[in-house]
């Protein structure tokens, strides 16, 4: 009897300990007033979530707060495009495993802003192939790019975006720093890279795998740690 009521008695800590560590993990009012940082094997990256992307900039805040980044690795990576991570399956991956899949099975209503485009350094959420265009519970890229000429941008529009015309501040944007414009209104920016350029430019250069794990980096780019801060004017 005595040892059913201690087996008892740690059963009802473990869940009280489960629900302060759940409350710690609440998303406050001036969450939504700071950065994240991301610390990784390449140095750190800041980046800042937009406002007019409140169901996107949430999940990500609440997924750093509770350490969900930690450890994950960029598991897709093409050079002039993208930086992609937050699968969950990749912090215990194997060398040559191929990643992608793991996630929230909750997606996320697309929330598309024509003022919100696929610039250098753009946060954006990835997503599989839905009708909706909804986006991944988790993983997301982050926008390396290339800078486009005028020709470059009319093929985009008639090809890849058709006939969709993009707007001629953005255009200039794109011929100047670059970015992805044939992802405009396909798949969600929710924030910017605010500092560390120089990392992203790092782990884009990153040599990757040709075979099953295609795009994958062959020397792990991994994130150490995901934390948010206070926000520098």
């Amino acid at each position: 009897m005595k040892s059913i009521r201690i087996h008892l008695l740690l059963l009802l800590l473990l869940a009280t300990s489960g629900l302060f560590a759940q409350s710690d993990t609440t998303l406050r009012k001036k969450d939504r007033k700071r950065d994240v940082k991301l610390t990784t094997t390449q140095g750190v990256m800041v980046l800042r979530l937009s406002d007019s992307t409140p169901l996107h900039r949430d999940n990500f805040l609440k997924l750093v707060k509770t350490g969900y980044y930690d450890s994950t690795l960029f598991h897709r990576v093409i050079k002039n495009f993208m930086i992609q991570g937050g699968d969950p399956n990749s912090k215990n991956a194997v060398a040559g495993q191929a990643l992608g899949n793991g996630g929230p099975t909750e997606r996320i209503p697309a929330e598309f802003n024509p003022s919100l485009f696929h610039k250098r350094g753009t946060l954006a959420a990835a997503r599989d192939n839905n009708p909706a265009k909804a986006s991944s519970g988790s993983q997301f890229y982050i926008v390396h790019g290339k800078v486009f000429t005028d020709g470059g941008l009319d093929s985009t529009e008639t090809y890849r975006l058709e006939g969709r015309k993009i707007p001629i501040e953005q255009r200039e944007v794109y011929k100047t720093l670059g970015g992805a414009p044939h992802l405009d209104q396909n798949y969600t920016v929710f924030g910017e890279l605010v500092k560390g350029f120089e990392v992203l430019d790092a782990i884009a250069s990153t040599p990757t795998s040709k075979g099953a794990a295609r795009d994958r980096p062959l020397s792990d780019c991994r994130i150490l740690k995901a934390e948010l801060i206070k926000r520098r004017r």
